[in-house]
């Protein structure tokens, strides 16, 4: 879904520069708001039955001067009957860097995997797939620091590597709790067609040792953290593939696009008494059809395979879930989404199949979504 960025004048901001000249600068405001109606529960689900407030986003975005740029994205989310508001994002961003390097600092979506580095609303389905509701809490946000290079090679190669807190992945006593490095290429096949592959790691110094004193051999495993951004399932090492490709006639996106994409997440050293048969593992194949400007149609496919901790040894989870979407929208700034899940699973109780209505609606400025 491709939206067109206009600029919004909400806030003037008087900066005083060099020599006590002042820059008026004036920040791009957006709101996107997320509303659903969900049938019924599903295991891993970060929505609840019935209808509910999604991930509502509120940004700020300006350059600061010729060197920098900064970001604010607040989150209002419903769960369990309780409103919430996040700070998702809140970093600056360096600009024009020589040799084609950049610096993001504070607050900011981790680059790991294709969809994580992604703003939820930027999503063809209602949520994230299984494996990414599992391992990452859907999208893994954290406070650090970022470093890329963009390659000089005839194509698009970037690399990259991160330092985070690591508490809004696990709790833990680590300074510097998670850090992650990651690789990505790409680039024209055709006037019509274009790939992008990634691969990424992610290494969590900080993963909790479950007591046998809280083992309650439940169905569903409970994790203490907040749903929006902490993981039910951690392990020490964290590898993702991915890889994706768009066909769009003569490169005209506007008109008609294909999308397919696959991600496969693996994790091992659960804990201090995880063996080599204890792991996380999950992945997902996605399709979708934007057959005409303002309709598109999908379908995805994923599985995940998880180890819950229960003290000193594991009980084995999985689930199978399939989604089929039809989507509509009337702009580059609004879609309303019909969804039908499928799911299949041992080890949670709370596995079913819902229909689910979505809409997205956005406000004011919109950058330009990501490949």
């Amino acid at each position: 879904m491709i939206r067109r960025t206009i600029s919004l004048t909400a806030l003037a901001l008087t900066l005083p520069a060099a020599g006590a000249v002042a820059n008026e600068l004036n920040p791009d405001v957006s709101l996107t708001l997320d509303g659903y109606y969900k049938q019924n529960d599903t295991a891993l689900s970060h929505r609840d039955q019935g209808f509910g407030l999604g991930h509502t986003e509120l940004s700020l975005s300006s350059p600061i001067d010729d060197l920098f740029s900064g970001r604010l994205t607040a989150v209002f989310e419903e769960h369990d009957g309780a409103s919430e508001v996040l700070v998702e994002e809140a970093y600056l961003q360096t600009n024009g860097l020589p040799a084609g390097l950049s610096v993001r600092a504070g607050r900011f979506l981790s680059q790991v995997g294709y969809l994580n580095g992604r703003h939820m609303h930027e999503d063809d389905f209602v949520e994230r797939p299984a494996a990414y509701r599992a391992l990452l809490g859907s999208h893994y946000y954290d406070t650090g620091l970022r470093v890329n290079a963009l390659l000089p090679v005839p194509f698009f190669w970037q690399v990259g590597a991160e330092a985070f807190g690591g508490n809004e992945l696990s709790e833990g006593d680590e300074d510097i709790g998670v850090y992650t490095v990651n690789t990505r290429v790409g680039g024209d096949l055709s006037i019509s067609q274009s790939w992008q592959a990634g691969l990424s790691y992610l290494h969590n110094r900080q993963t909790r040792v479950e007591s046998s004193e809280t083992e309650d051999h439940h169905d569903d495993h409970h994790d203490d953290h907040d749903h929006s951004h902490g993981a039910s399932y951690t392990g020490e090492n964290l590898y993702i593939a991915d890889v994706v490709w768009k066909w769009s006639p003569n490169g005209n996106n506007r008109e008609q696009q294909v999308t397919l994409s696959a991600e496969y997440l693996y994790a091992d050293d659960l804990n201090e008494f995880a063996t080599s048969d204890d792991d996380h593992e999950g992945w997902y194949v996605s399709g979708v059809h934007q057959f005409s400007p303002q309709w598109s149609a999908g379908v995805r496919y994923g599985e995940v395979e998880l180890s819950q901790a229960h003290g000193d040894h594991f009980h084995k989870q999985d689930l199978q879930e399939t989604d089929v979407m039809l989507s509509w929208s009337r702009s580059h700034f609004s879609t309303v989404r019909l969804q039908y899940t499928h799911q299949s699973a041992t080890g949670f109780s709370d596995a079913d199949n819902t229909v689910a209505i979505q809409y997205v609606m956005s406000l004011g400025a919109h950058g330009a979504h990501g490949y």
